[in-house]
């Protein structure tokens, strides 16, 4: 007879393999998408971060998984803790058949807009592959100036696994982007707020004027 002890490993066991086939259910059909292209040999996801900041560069992240990808976990980077978008993000660059990213700076994006630096950026993204894709999952938006069809998914990053792998991406690299930078500027807390106007950065914006990475337009009622 089982004592108690035993009795509640194998709870803990059976809840566990319960959450990991729900999970490898959940990713199934993170993949729908995908397969309602499956003639296509590239299936490209494309994600951008960094719209809404005060400071910083917008972000584009392109990835191209494989046919047979076995990633759990991918979702909204938003919908993720730090430290699982950062176990996710070593595992799709290891994965990931190609992987490109796109960086505009704040001196561009008030130079043109925001909405056009992030179709800026997503064109450097694809640009960067390895691969060129034969079709484009993306989220919400449709990229002007690209050969490639394409298609806009509302909450992509939450549907889609490619455009999940493409937000992850470009969401830890600014993160980690916006860490340097809080070295480089100290007084607006871009390693905690990664650029967005919390009440700090407000406060370190007032106290100490714009630095070269402040998108100008962004900031004309705080300075």
């Amino acid at each position: 007879m089982a004592t108690k002890a035993e009795e509640a490993r194998i709870e803990r066991e059976r809840k566990k393999a319960q959450k990991l086939e729900a999970e490898k259910k959940r990713m199934y059909d993170m993949f729908s998408y995908e397969r309602e292209h499956d003639g296509c040999a590239f299936i490209c996801g494309i994600d951008e971060v960094g719209r809404g900041p005060f400071a910083g560069p917008v972000v584009a992240g392109a990835v191209i998984l494989p046919r047979d990808c076995d990633i759990l976990y991918l979702n909204d980077s938003k919908k993720l803790s730090e430290k699982k978008r950062e176990e996710l993000y070593d595992v799709i660059m290891e994965k990931a058949l190609s992987v490109g990213l796109g960086f505009v700076d704040n001196e561009r994006i008030d130079e043109i807009n925001i909405l056009n630096a992030t179709y800026e950026a997503m064109r450097q993204a694809i640009s960067r592959l390895s691969h060129k894709p034969d079709i484009l999952l993306n989220d919400a938006v449709t990229i002007p100036g690209v050969d490639i069809p394409q298609v806009p998914i509302i909450k992509g990053d939450a549907k889609s696994a490619s455009i999940a792998a493409a937000s992850i991406v470009a969401k830890v690299t600014r993160d980690r982007l916006m860490v340097e930078m809080d070295k480089k500027y100290p007084g607006y807390d871009f390693a905690s707020n990664k650029g967005y106007g919390t009440a700090v950065h407000i406060e370190g914006l007032k106290k100490l004027g714009p630095c070269p990475i402040h998108r100008r337009s962004f900031i004309a009622n705080y300075v």
